[in-house]
């Protein structure tokens, strides 16, 4: 055998206290940790970027461990076997928060982590696994653990750049990944004196060297002083930190520069995800007879699914796009798969010296990430730039179905255009096996839960539009269309064709002039960035990247109504019934960068409440309470906007009523604005 999978310190115990959800019964929560094997020579792990260099075992197998979670009716013969995998988000698990409009958590166990019970009153069995190899453990998260990378001559050394940017004053420490949660690739020894660090005020502003004198590897530690003096400070060296004595000024963009070691072989992720799952729908026992926890008598999985939102989303089209929905029999791992908020990147994850953690390349932030770059759509087309031509599914034996979505956030801030036109912009079909559903008037993060309308560091308040319903209809569509071959409703997204996928230019035209509210130059632009000649290897040269004069992918934006709102594609309930205009994009404050977006958010800009005030404050759209005639009139106004959705395929029947209900408290708890009384 050359390769193994053996499910290492597992726990069992009820979950949400033996509820019964349904005809699927009551629950367990399984725990663990499993353990890897892989053959490096095995052509089908040959993806995986710097697997040779790892270290092997007496029999030649590359070996990692992995956290896992399984929640499954404790009875299989009650579930509808089927497997709904989330590729959890910088190891945290969001499944049932999205789906479930449960309260955000990594070790869901009580009958409140179990939310409205949709998931399980399907009768999913819905599993986790940690698949990011560069997390430290901490909050439950799931972790992988991966070995590191090394050459015959000792360890391995790279380039590397890492992006800062504080969002309040007086930060002087990161870690080199930039990120609390993330291992960072430790500075050489030898490299102290040849780093660069630099700032710039815009990502494409020219850049300002910072004097090495002024900075040091190092962190700082607080505690009690001796001899009674009090808090203290220390400064302390360290080979993953960055320390700057006069602070990271807040929207400023810091870049350093500097010469790594020890790469993690971090493409094991996506064989993670592929062994495991395919060891759950097809196989009986581990390697050392460990019983499969979703095999029971004459009962086995028949469909598996994932999911995966923002970062995970991408980790999906890149998964399947390296062609790890092939398992090692030749079988299909996931039969459909639904990335949201995707837009049209992949991952920065199977290459060395990778990142995955970060965000992707935005307007502002971490522009030159390597996470946007051809291809970007499920159907081939030509890279007008280079020439190449390619597509993200390119595997018809193998290949799921997709049901993909995003919001008009990712217009703005990850170039989703590119997921349904070519590289010049024009319109592309999306293969027959695929859906895009694009919900307008969304952002990015749109928690079922509300939360207390903020801006944060921008202008105006963050977008408050419900989504949620839409997630737990794409669950019963995908299956329908797999299970049983029922085709989804067509895809909803703007087009050229129609006039509702412009330019920014004729979207700047469009948008009525609000005032107070800046308005963005145009989306987040994606220029053709050179990672060095290594790229076609699969390693890209990530030091530092460089802009291509000239040479630009066309990134388009949805067209608006005459209130801003954005056209094509679904409107959500709280969309189509408005209390104000919702934006897929938001501006920074201007301590924090004015001018700049803030990345992957919106903004909500609410209607003026009454004529008086609409024509004081020199307002161009209509004032709410000429729309409703009192709160009842917009609860209406949202039950119409449900049921047409309902009508059409994009909600469910129960959530419906429960738009009406949550209606009612829509102005107060989404939107901070008065209702009309009768």
């Amino acid at each position: 055998m050359n390769h193994s999978i053996d499910l290492l310190e597992v726990e069992r115990a009820p979950f949400a206290g033996g509820h019964a959800f349904g005809t699927a019964g009551d629950y367990e929560r399984i725990v663990g940790k499993v353990a890897f094997r892989i053959d490096p020579a095995d052509p089908r792990n040959g993806e995986i970027v710097d697997l040779g260099q790892a270290p092997t075992d007496a029999d030649g197998l590359v070996v990692y461990r992995a956290d896992f979670c399984i929640l499954r009716p404790a009875d299989l013969s009650t579930g509808n076997r089927r497997l709904l995998f989330e590729f959890v988000n910088r190891g945290n698990k969001r499944l049932l928060q999205f789906f479930n409009d449960a309260p955000p958590g990594n070790m869901p166990d009580s009958i409140e982590d179990a939310g409205n019970g949709f998931l399980f009153r399907q009768g999913y069995s819905l599993v986790w696994l940690g698949w990011q190899g560069d997390l430290w453990p901490g909050n439950d998260r799931l972790v992988l653990e991966v070995p590191v990378a090394r050459s015959a001559e000792g360890p391995i050394e790279g380039e590397v750049f890492a992006e800062f940017i504080a969002d309040v004053k007086g930060v002087k420490v990161f870690p080199l990944s930039a990120a609390t949660t993330s291992r960072s690739y430790p500075v050489v020894a030898h490299g102290h004196a040849t780093a660069r660090l630099t700032r710039r005020r815009y990502y494409d502003s020219q850049r300002e060297n910072i004097a090495r004198k002024d900075w040091w590897f190092a962190r700082t530690e607080g505690g009690q002083g001796a001899d009674s003096q009090g808090a203290e400070l220390a400064i302390i060296p360290s080979d993953t930190h960055i320390y700057l004595p006069g602070g990271f000024e807040p929207g400023w963009i810091y870049e350093l520069v500097y010469t790594a070691r020890d790469p993690l072989v971090l493409g094991l992720g996506h064989s993670a995800v592929r062994d495991f799952v395919s060891f759950l729908k097809h196989a009986d026992e581990t390697g050392s007879g460990t019983p499969n926890p979703l095999r029971g008598e004459g009962i086995r999985i028949e469909k598996a699914y994932s999911w995966g939102r923002s970062q995970s989303g991408r980790c999906i089209r890149d998964f399947v796009y390296f062609g790890f929905n092939e398992d090692l029999d030749g079988c299909k791992v996931f039969d459909g798969v639904m990335p949201h908020v995707a837009g049209g990147g992949t991952m920065w994850m199977n290459q060395r010296f990778a990142m995955p953690t970060l965000l992707p390349g935005q307007s502002h932030e971490n522009h030159v990430a390597p996470a946007d770059r051809f291809p970007f759509s499920y159907a081939y087309c030509r890279d007008h730039i280079t020439g190449r031509h390619d597509a993200i599914l390119r595997r018809p034996a193998t290949d799921p179905l997709v049901i993909h979505t995003d919001t008009s956030a990712e217009y703005w801030h990850r170039r989703a255009s590119l997921v349904h036109t070519d590289t010049r912009g024009n319109d592309l079909q999306p293969p027959d096996g695929v859906r895009i559903y694009i919900w307008t008037g969304s952002q990015h993060w749109a928690p079922p839960i509300p939360a207390e309308l903020s801006s944060g560091i921008a202008e105006q308040y963050f977008n408050p539009v419900a989504t949620s319903m839409f997630f737990r209809a794409n669950i019963v569509i995908l299956d329908a269309w797999v299970s049983n071959g029922v085709a989804p409703p067509p895809s909803q997204m703007p087009s050229t064709r129609a006039g509702t996928l412009v330019a920014a230019e004729t979207w700047a035209a469009g948008f009525p002039r609000i005032p107070g509210v800046s308005l963005p130059r145009g989306p987040s632009r994606l220029e053709k960035i050179s990672y060095g000649s290594r790229f076609r290897e699969g390693l890209i040269e990530i030091v530092p990247p460089e802009i291509d004069g000239g040479a630009e992918y066309a990134v388009l934006v949805p067209a608006v109504d005459e209130d801003g709102n954005d056209r094509g594609g679904l409107r959500a309930p709280m969309v189509a019934a408005p209390l104000g205009t919702y934006t897929g994009w938001s501006m920074r404050r201007r301590e924090f960068g004015c001018g700049a977006m803030v990345g992957t958010t919106g903004s909500y800009l609410p209607f003026p409440e009454t004529e008086e005030v609409r024509v004081r404050s020199l307002d161009p759209r209509r004032p709410i309470n000429a729309r409703y005639r009192n709160a009842e009139a917009y609860a209406e106004a949202i039950g119409h906007a449900a049921a047409s959705l309902r009508e059409a395929g994009f909600i469910l029947e129960e959530d419906v009523a429960r738009c009406i209900a949550l209606a009612r408290n829509w102005g107060g708890t989404r939107h901070r604005v008065s209702l009309p009384v009768a």
